[in-house]
């Protein structure tokens, strides 16, 4: 009888635990959303920049190159959505620097972000592109004429860009990219959910689709 009694009592911790846990995930779940995920890692790193609210339920993750065409086409149209949506939205800048000597532009950018000035810098990188990033005649020197537009220390730039932790969240952020099989930019997930279908329309879809399921009426 007292095992029987030890028995039920073990199962009925075991099951309490077990109830504990999943509720406590499902907690977690509701107050972080996506962040709560266990292959968040993948899609979001702590050197990842951001833009806008750490209150946002809806995660735009991009992987980009500072030197593609179509990232910067998307760049206005992906600040639309954000602005469309004040709040809901936090863009995720992930590297994938996919054409011939991209890796030089994003250390440009993550040396920049040291002075506190990514955004800016990002800004003229995409507005300058057509100078520098030509496919049949990359002449990626012409970048630093543009990057007084963005206020920054070319001296100091030019000393911190040669820092090799740069080299390391590079090859981090193409692992997860290969991981994700991202193999062209922009490549955009939104919440974890791949862009299928690439183009503004389908992105915009997308966007307001977790919005609808993150900010329920």
């Amino acid at each position: 009888m007292k095992y029987v009694l030890f028995t039920l009592a073990a199962l009925a911790l075991i099951a309490g635990f077990m109830f504990a846990g999943s509720y406590y995930k499902e907690k977690q779940a509701e107050k972080f959303g996506f962040l709560a995920q266990e292959n968040v890692s993948v899609f979001i790193r702590d050197h990842s920049p951001t833009l806008g609210s750490d209150e946002a339920k809806v995660y735009l993750i991009e992987f980009m190159d500072p030197a593609c065409e179509t990232c910067a086409a998307f760049s206005p149209f992906v600040k639309h959505l954000m602005n469309t949506h004040p709040g809901r939205i936090k863009l995720v800048l992930r590297y994938a620097p996919f054409h011939e000597g991209a890796d030089y532009f994003v250390k440009i950018l993550e040396a920049a972000g040291r002075q506190g000035k990514y955004w800016e810098t990002l800004d003229v990188m995409y507005r300058s592109q057509p100078h520098w990033a030509s496919h049949h005649n990359p002449q990626p020197e012409k970048i630093w004429q543009f990057l007084p537009y963005a206020g920054v220390d070319l001296d100091q730039i030019r000393k911190d860009m040669n820092d090799p932790e740069f080299v390391r969240l590079i090859e981090q952020d193409l692992a997860d990219a290969a991981a994700l099989d991202v193999r062209k930019t922009p490549g955009f997930f939104v919440n974890g959910k791949p862009l299928q279908t690439f183009g503004y329309e389908q992105l915009q879809e997308l966007v307001q689709a977790e919005i609808r399921a993150t900010y329920p009426e």
